[in-house]
C-alpha cells in the first residue's frame, strides 16, 4: 500500500500522513543560496573593479581591466595595483571575515542581535590595541597580537559570566551589551590620558578605516582570516545543529561545549583581525547574516551567503566613504554606523512586531 502512494505521503496506523517533501526543499534552499552568494559575490567585485576607476586620476573600466591583467601603462599600474587595489582588497577581505563572525553568532545565539559589535567582542579588541598604541605607539604586529588578545579575554569574560546553569543565547548578549558599555568607558578614558598626538592618532584608527591600509597588512589579515573561515565552515554542520538545543545536538552526537566554545574563539579572531587592522568596522557582522538570511530564503544564517553580502556591503561602503564627502576621505566605519543604525531601527521593529 504504501508504494502506492505519493513521495511526500507516509502511513501510519492505517492513516496517510502528508509530509513534506525536505528533500526537495533543501534542493530549492540550497540553489537559490548558491545563486544568492554567487550573485553577491560577483557584484562586490564590480563595485570594487568600480573603486579602482575612481579618484584623482580617474580611469576607463578597460583600463582598470588592463592594469590588473598586466597589460597596463605604468602609470595606470602605479595607481591602480600598487595604490588603489590593496584598499579594494582590503574592504573584500575583511567584508568576508566581518559576515562569517557576525552568522557565527548569531547562529549561536539564535538571535539576529547577537553580533561581534553589539556583544562587545569588538570594543575589547578596541580596548587591547589601545593599549599597545598609547604605550608602544602604532605597530602592526603588536597592534595586532594586542586586539586578539583583547577580543579573545572579552569573549572569555562574557563566555564565564553569562554561562549560568547552561548556555542562553539571550543571556550572553545582555551581558555582552553590559561588558560593552563599561569598555568603551575604559577606551574614553585611555585616550583622554594619552599624549595629544597618540590620542589623536587612536582616535582616527577607533573610527574604523581603510585610508592607509597597505598590501602588507591585506596579506597578514588573509593569512589569518582565510584558514579561521576554513575551520568555520568545516564546523559548519555541528554549529546549525546547536540551534536545535543542547539536548538534540548532545542526542545526535555533537560535543556541545567544546564546539561552541571552539566556534566563539574563531568567530573573535575573525572580528579582532579586522580590528587589529582597520579599526572596529561596525554593523557589518549584524547586516550581512540577516540581509543574506532574507535573500536566501533559509531558516537560519548561511556562512557563504554572509560572507558574500558582507563583501559587497563592506566594498559599498568604502567606495561611499571615498566619494561623498571628495576630495576628503573620511573612515569607512562612520558610513557602516550610519547605515547600520538606520537597519538596527528596523530590525528592532521587524522583532517587536513578531512578538
Amino acid at each position: 500500500m504504501t508504494a502506492l502512494l505519493p513521495p511526500s505521503t507516509e502511513v501510519d496506523a492505517g492513516r496517510r500522513v502528508f509530509a513534506p517533501r525536505t528533500d526537495v526543499l533543501s534542493r530549492r534552499i540550497g540553489v537559490r543560496a548558491t545563486v544568492v552568494t554567487v550573485a553577491a559575490l560577483l557584484a562586490a567585485v564590480a563595485v570594487g573593479v568600480f573603486a579602482l576607476t575612481l579618484g584623482d586620476a580617474p580611469f576607463s573600466p578597460g583600463e582598470v581591466l588592463m592594469a590588473l591583467l598586466g597589460f597596463g601603462e605604468p602609470r595606470a599600474e602605479l595607481v591602480i595595483i600598487e595604490w588603489r587595489l590593496p584598499r579594494v582588497l582590503a574592504a573584500l577581505v575583511f567584508g568576508v571575515a566581518l559576515g562569517i563572525g557576525g552568522a557565527v553568532f548569531q547562529s549561536l545565539t539564535r538571535n539576529p542581535l547577537g553580533s561581534p559589535d553589539v556583544i562587545g567582542f569588538d570594543a575589547g579588541a578596541y580596548t587591547g590595541a589601545l593599549i599597545v598604541i598609547t604605550t608602544m605607539g602604532i605597530s602592526v604586529a603588536s597592534t595586532a597580537a594586542a586586539a586578539l588578545a583583547g577580543g579573545a579575554a572579552t569573549a572569555l569574560l562574557v563566555y564565564l559570566l553569562a554561562f549560568r546553569r547552561g548556555f542562553t543565547g539571550f543571556r550572553l548578549i545582555i551581558v555582552g551589551i553590559g561588558v560593552a558599555s563599561m569598555l568603551a568607558s575604559v577606551n574614553t578614558w585611555i585616550i583622554l590620558n594619552a599624549d595629544l598626538r597618540i590620542a589623536m592618532l587612536a582616535s582616527a584608527w577607533g573610527a574604523g578605516s581603510l585610508n592607509v591600509i597597505t598590501a602588507e597588512q591585506v596579506a597578514i589579515a588573509a593569512c589569518v582570516i582565510v584558514p579561521i573561515s576554513l575551520a568555520v565552515a568545516m564546523l559548519a554542520d555541528r554549529m546549525h545543529l546547536l540551534e536545535l538545543g543542547d539536548d538534540t545536538a548532545s542526542a545526535l552526537g555533537v560535543r556541545t561545549g567544546g564546539t561552541r566554545l571552539t566556534l566563539i574563539i574563531l568567530g573573535v579572531c575573525l572580528t579582532a583581525a579586522v580590528t587589529a587592522m582597520a579599526g572596529p568596522i561596525a554593523f557589518i557582522s549584524l547586516a550581512a547574516p540577516q540581509i543574506a538570511r532574507r535573500l536566501t530564503g533559509s531558516a537560519s544564517v548561511t556562512l557563504t551567503a554572509s560572507a558574500a553580502v558582507g563583501a559587497l556591503l563592506l566594498v559599498t561602503s568604502d567606495v561611499l566613504a571615498q566619494r561623498l564627502f571628495a576630495p576628503t576621505q573620511i573612515p569607512v566605519g562612520i558610513v557602516t554606523v550610519c547605515l547600520g543604525g538606520v537597519y538596527l531601527v528596523w530590525l528592532l521593529i521587524q522583532e517587536a512586531r513578531k512578538r
